[in-house]
């Protein structure tokens, strides 16, 4: 994956509103470790040069910055993950919303099972940056290619840098829909495990993650 192809995503979701103040960060899995957004950089002025490579234990690996403070999520989902090629963090408004609330979204529309399960669920919380965040994450993210973050925002996982930006995108939808649902006073009825279950055989390969 080409650092460029890493900051057209950055921008392009950045453009949408999901990175306000230069909040969220995107990085792609390398044979070392991962290219990672650095820390405090407006997207529309950072540049190939500005990412910088990590091992997974944090290590330095080439880059004059520093990553972004959400490493070690980031780090935590490879080590966990070895089908994870990208992963894409945001604090996109309607799924941030919710991740306050501390609320998974449920299966209101079959498009929850991109996510790789029942719902979207949210993370237990803990400070952003920190390994408690990143055990966190992975915890939310066992069998889910996608978990709301508490308090936070949400992530997405993918094969693909497209993938994981495209899940990012799907979560903020489901999320936009649920909550439109609630404040207009209905209750959304969910779909159950065999209604589920006809969804994932339906998708095939169109669920998988990519």
């Amino acid at each position: 994956m080409a650092a460029a192809d890493i900051i057209a995503a950055a921008r392009a979701l950045d453009a949408l509103g999901f990175m306000p103040s230069k909040s969220g960060n995107l990085s792609c899995r390398t044979p070392r470790g991962c290219l990672i957004t650095p820390a405090g950089l407006p997207y529309a002025e950072t540049s190939p040069e500005d990412l910088v490579e990590i091992a997974l234990d944090g290590g330095i690996l080439a880059g004059h910055r520093r990553p972004s403070s959400e490493w070690r999520l980031h780090t935590a989902i490879y080590a966990a993950r070895p089908e994870a090629g990208a992963v894409v963090h945001t604090h996109s408004p309607f799924a941030t919303a919710l991740s306050c609330a501390r609320q998974p979204i449920p299966p209101f529309h079959y498009m929850i099972a991109l996510g790789g399960g029942s719902d979207i669920p949210c993370s237990a919380y803990a400070t952003f940056g920190t390994a408690a965040l990143a055990e966190a994450t992975v915890a939310a993210l066992e069998g889910r290619k996608a978990a709301l973050l508490a308090n936070h925002g949400a992530v997405a996982l993918g094969r693909t840098l497209a993938g994981a930006r495209t899940l990012a995108m799907e979560v903020e939808n489901l999320a936009r829909q649920y909550l439109a649902l609630r404040a207009a006073g209905l209750s959304p009825v969910l779909l159950d495990g065999a209604e589920l279950h006809e969804v994932f055989a339906q998708f095939g390969d169109y669920g998988r993650l990519t």
